[in-house]
This record gives structure tokens, C-alpha cells and sequence, in this order.
């Protein structure tokens, strides 16, 4: 070593000590951060898991999901709940839309490329700059909300109780892509009907569950939570809740859910409502979802022939439903873009969609604009657009089909509305559900029904089960 060499080795060796220094602070400084933030997810976790047997825990997965505050009841297997969201969620959420990074223009002048960017860009306007979630957060902390515990998850549910005596017990269930949103505004038609022009005998104590990994209630994590298995949480939970007798209504999901209801001989139920039945026969269906390798059987009634129209443009243009059908978990943009979960849920069904955009144009529809977002809200602070699309994986593991015929041996009332996404005929219906005890088609209203056109289903609703009384 010469002495030039030497003489820098001092100065070398401080600067290899000072570098091990930082490096060995820094790396302290980020394993206390990773061993304080394991604690506090396992804290978290904790007073979520606690939460289900304390009293007045308050249950929060992070800052940007739920925070959920449950109170024990009368019955231990029974949480009433209230449901509030951060503020930091909600500022999240407008900050993501506002950077949203948008597409061209569609290449025609209609629809037929899915949603339109006009139609989508004045739904983001309105969502970061005039909507306010905390309005529907209220109407639901208003009403009696509850969690039970049913095969291993937490279902969240609404029951609202007549005033009126002997009040029918009703069980009703959502679909995709909606929630207990869309089933609101029939609560009060169907427990206080003296106030619609009803009568106190049609009177109905309602049940309104969401469905496993929609809403607040729980995410499986694990398969086998298709709608065969739904169905049998719902029997055990209208059983739990006391009902030996009820009725069932649903339409999308919630009414295969109730033909599966019936087919399974749930106890306690006597009837179904739907409005969107299962009635295309076995071998139409086949060949209306093969598109052109199936040929349709001839001898089909002008009726059925247009029902068959109907399906075949529904199968070609259901892109959503082959996606979440086949791979539910590449749909993770749905997670981390507010604008590309409302583009994706408001694609639904070529009416379904006309109905909206003209809403967000400012025109008047049986939908309003914060009815539409209340409901894309709900799925995004929840951060369910995944877990709520792996039911249709799990019915297509099964091969069900939503229209064909079940078997439903149990009194049934069909109602059929024009913007539906297919008629269903009366011939078929009748063949489909041989207790037919109402069938009426309605001269306005579509796939949301419930949402859409809440004092119509109401009626049909009561004018299905008066009989059954």
C-alpha cells in the first residue's frame, strides 16, 4: 500500500461506516414500520372478529371499507347494525373519478358499442360534483338492519314489520348489478299499504337479505356459494327469524334463487313471486344460447317466436355476464376505477341502459340519477364488483341457466314487463309453473322493476298472494 493510499483510507472507511449506518437505520426504521403495521392488522382483525359476540363493537377493515357498528338483540344468533363510511372514503372516491382517464369516442352514433362516452362522462360529472352518498347511508340507517351468522358468513338483512296484524312474512331478493338499493323504495307499499290505496289484510312483514360478497354481507372465501346454496341460507334464514310460513319474491338472481327455493321444498314456503321467470323450455334454451348451431323447434306461436328474438339478442350482447361467468378475478380494474365499476354495471341490458343515459341527460325516467349511484356507490365502498361477480362462475361451474325451466311445483305468480330483457309467453309460463295462480303483463317498467316501477311490482305482489293468505 503506497502512501497516497494510505492517507485516503481514513476518509474511505468513514464514508463505508456512515453508509452502513444509514443503511442499517433505515432498515430498522422499516421493519419497526412492518412489525407495528402486522400489529395493527391484527388488532383490526381482532375487534372484526370480536365484534360478532361483543356488545356495541365497532368493526372497521381499513380506512376506505365500512365501518359497521353492531348491538346485540334479544336472540344471541342475531346483530342489529348502522353502517357509516369514512369521510376519507368518500374524498377518495371523488379524487378517482376526477382522474379518470378516458377513452375515444365510440366509432357510431348508437349504443350498439356498449355505453356511450357522453352518457358515461355525465355520469362521472354528477357523481364527483352533485351526489351525495350520505343521503342513502341515512335511509338505511333508518331502517332496522341486522347481521346473522348463516354456514360460516355474515348476511346482512332489512326487516321491516307491519303496523298492520297478521302481516304475510315476504321474503325478497336481489340480483346483479343490483343490491338491497334497488329493493327500497318497495318497503313501505308493501308493510303499510293503507297509505298506497291497499288494504291492511295485504299486508307483508318484509325480509330483504344481500346475498353473500354483495353489500355488507361477508365475502366467501371459498367456492360453493352458487345460487343453489343461497337458497338454502335463505331458508335457514327466514327459519331463524321465526317464519313457518312465507312467501318469496325476486327478480334477476333473486328469482332463480326463488325457483330454486321452491324446486329444494324450503319449509315454510307456500308461494313465489317472480319477474323474470324461468319458463324457456329446455331444448329452446339450449339452442337460443348456441346461437345459430341449435336450430329452434318449429310449431312456436307468434309469442314464442318473439321471446326467442328476444333471448337470442340478449345471449349476443350479455358480454358482462361471459365475463364474470368465466374470469371474475381479472375484473380488478372494477376495484380501482370508480368510472370503469359504473361503465360496467350500467351495461346490463340494452332498455336497462337507454333508461339510464336518458336520466343522466336530464330527462325523466322511473330512475333518478342518485337512484343509479346510490347503488354503484354502495358496490364500491364495499369493494364487492369482484366478489359479487364470482356468482356467475359459480353458476356456470353448475351449467344453470337463469330462463330455463325448473320444476317449481309451488304456487307462482308471474308479472311481465315490456322492457324486460324477454316476454315471458303465458303457454310457457303455464307449462313452467303449473300452480300459476297470477300472470299479468304490465304496460311499462323493465329489468329493475322493484327500482323502476316500485307501485306496480307492490300491487302484483299482493294481487300473487292474496290467496295464499
Amino acid at each position: 500500500m503506497n502512501i497516497r493510499t494510505m492517507l485516503r483510507f481514513p476518509l474511505i472507511m468513514s464514508i463505508i461506516l456512515l453508509i452502513s449506518f444509514t443503511l442499517s437505520a433505515c432498515g430498522g426504521t422499516n421493519d419497526a414500520k412492518k412489525g407495528n403495521e402486522s400489529q395493527g392488522a391484527g388488532k383490526e382483525q381482532g375487534v372484526k372478529t370480536q365484534s360478532a359476540n361483543q356488545p356495541n363493537k365497532v368493526t372497521k377493515a381499513s380506512n376506505n371499507e365500512s365501518v359497521i357498528s353492531e348491538q346485540p338483540t334479544k336472540n344471541a344468533d342475531i346483530r342489529k347494525i348502522q353502517v357509516h363510511f369514512p369521510d376519507a372514503a368518500l374524498a377518495d372516491l371523488r379524487q378517482r373519478i376526477l382522474a379518470t382517464r378516458w377513452p375515444d369516442k365510440e366509432t357510431v352514433s348508437d349504443q350498439s358499442q356498449g355505453v356511450p362516452l357522453e352518457t358515461i362522462q355525465r355520469v362521472a360529472k354528477y357523481w364527483a360534483n352533485n351526489y351525495d352518498w350520505r343521503k342513502v347511508e341515512a335511509r338505511l340507517n333508518s331502517l332496522p338492519q341486522y347481521m346473522m351468522n348463516i354456514d360460516g358468513l355474515d348476511i346482512h338483512y332489512i326487516q321491516v314489520k307491519s303496523k298492520h296484524p297478521n302481516a304475510m312474512p315476504l321474503l325478497i331478493m336481489h340480483g346483479w348489478p343490483g343490491s338491497i338499493i334497488e329493493q327500497l323504495k318497495l318497503i313501505d307499499p308493501l308493510t303499510n299499504p293503507t297509505a298506497y290505496g291497499g288494504k291492511a289484510s295485504d299486508a307483508f312483514d318484509v325480509v330483504i337479505p344481500s346475498m353473500p360478497g354483495y353489500g355488507f354481507s361477508e365475502k366467501p372465501a371459498t367456492t360453493g356459494w352458487g345460487p343453489e346454496h343461497i337458497a338454502k341460507t335463505w331458508a335457514k334464514l327466514m327459519n331463524r327469524l321465526g317464519y313457518s310460513k312465507y312467501v318469496a319474491q325476486g327478480g334477476d338472481w333473486g328469482a332463480l334463487i326463488a325457483d330454486m327455493m321452491a324446486v329444494q321444498k324450503a319449509p315454510g314456503l307456500i308461494g313465489i313471486h317472480t319477474n323474470m321467470p324461468g319458463v324457456v323450455p329446455k331444448d329452446i334454451d339450449i339452442a337460443v344460447q348456441s346461437q345459430t348451431k341449435n336450430p329452434i323447434p318449429s310449431g312456436l306461436s307468434s309469442e314464442e317466436r318473439r321471446t326467442v328474438k328476444q333471448l337470442r339478442f340478449f345471449y349476443k350482447h350479455s358480454g358482462y355476464a361471459f365475463l364474470m361467468g368465466t374470469r371474475p378475478q381479472t375484473l380488478t380494474a372494477l376495484e380501482d376505477s370508480p368510472v370503469g365499476l359504473a361503465a360496467f354495471m350500467i351495461d346490463h341490458d340494452a332498455k336497462s341502459l337507454e333508461l339510464i343515459s336518458r336520466a343522466f341527460a336530464g330527462k325523466r325516467t322511473g330512475l333518478t340519477r342518485d337512484d343509479v349511484l346510490d347503488n354503484i356507490t354502495l358496490f364500491w365502498l364495499t369493494k364487492t364488483a369482484v366478489s359479487a361477480s364470482r356468482l356467475y362462475w359459480e353458476a356456470k361451474e353448475k351449467n344453470i341457466s337463469f330462463f330455463a325451466v325448473k320444476g317449481v311445483q309451488l304456487p307462482t305468480g308471474v308479472s311481465v314487463f315490456p322492457d324486460e330483457m324477454y316476454e315471458a309467453p303465458k303457454s310457457w309460463s303455464q307449462k313452467a309453473y303449473p300452480k300459476l295462480i297470477h300472470y299479468n303483463k304490465l304496460p311499462k317498467g323493465g329489468h329493475f322493476a322493484a327500482w323502476e316501477q316500485p307501485r306496480y311490482l307492490a300491487e302484483e305482489i299482493r294481487a300473487t298472494f292474496r290467496t295464499l293468505r
